[in-house]
């Protein structure tokens, strides 16, 4: 049993990882969503549709993964198999799908969440104060992902590119949440300062490597970096936990509803995974 699960991982690409983890992250933001929108008791009714379509997205992807495997590409069944060939496209079709509807929910929920404040005042302010806006990104990066799994050839460096550019994105967007969240409260503690350190580090390091992805050395140092900046959102993680159970509230539900976040320090390991995974395929594509 245990051979048969080590053959099977190593089995497992750089693309099919990618997809492991799109699908995954489209089922998680459904408990990530529907916690951050149910501290206003869902006011507006489309703020349920992100919560919908993290339930519905992932058995898409599954039964496009049935279909066509873990990354469905056509042409790869023989042409004198029609069926096949079929089974091939949908799965390919429904992929993208997919994948361009999360890009429309990620745009469409980073427009509503700068309605809610920053378009009416403009100011720094406003901007820190209103629903974070660069959280509905999620969705646009995963959509991306799944379309650039598709619609670029994965066995190449220029799909590493694509992947370590859209962690790029997101450890940008987790920098300006955490720079956000934490001034909120004018960074009562200072160690809050440490997760918008790793942010902008570990967006330093992740430029370079998009940019510079066959250089071997560089991409060691940004696993190391990107090892730290995991540390750094494992603790945060604790930190959060800890803070909502002693904070003062009713019960343990509205302490963690109102309390820190406890998901937001989880994003840097997140992140992190899914750079790792861009620069192991940089790796294998230098190697080519």
């Amino acid at each position: 049993m245990a051979n048969d699960a080590m053959i099977r991982l190593r089995r497992i690409e750089p693309w099919t990882a990618v997809e492991l983890f799109a699908a995954g992250n489209l089922a998680f933001l459904a408990v990530d969503v529907w916690v951050a929108h149910a501290v206003n008791r869902f006011e507006r009714v489309e703020e349920w549709i992100p919560v919908i379509f993290s339930i519905a997205a992932p058995f898409v992807l599954a039964v496009a993964h049935l279909l066509g495997g873990l990354v469905p590409r056509v042409g790869g069944y023989p042409l004198r198999d029609r069926e096949a060939t079929a089974r091939v496209r949908l799965a390919r079709a429904l992929g993208l799908l997919v994948g361009w509807l999360a890009l429309g929910v990620g745009i469409a929920g980073m427009l509503f969440h700068l309605q809610s404040q920053f378009f009416e005042e403009q100011t720094i302010k406003s901007l820190v104060y209103t629903a974070p806006f660069v959280a509905p990104l999620a969705y646009a990066g995963l959509g991306l992902l799944l379309i650039a799994d598709r619609m670029v050839p994965a066995v190449t460096l220029e799909w590493a590119r694509w992947v370590l550019l859209l962690a790029l994105g997101g450890m940008v967007g987790n920098f300006i949440l955490s720079l956000a969240d934490h001034a909120q409260n004018g960074f009562f503690n200072r160690a809050e300062w440490i997760s918008v350190a790793a942010g902008a580090l570990g967006t330093a390091f992740l430029l370079l490597s998009a940019m510079r992805a066959e250089d071997r050395l560089l991409r060691k140092w940004t696993l190391v970096v990107l090892g730290v900046v995991t540390v750094v959102g494992l603790i945060g993680f604790a930190l959060h936990v800890r803070s909502n159970f002693v904070r003062p509230a009713a019960n343990v539900w509205e302490a963690f509803l109102y309390g820190a976040p406890a998901f937001a320090p989880l994003l840097y390991p997140n992140i992190a995974v899914l750079a790792a995974i861009g620069l192991w395929a940089a790796g294998r594509g230098t190697s080519r």
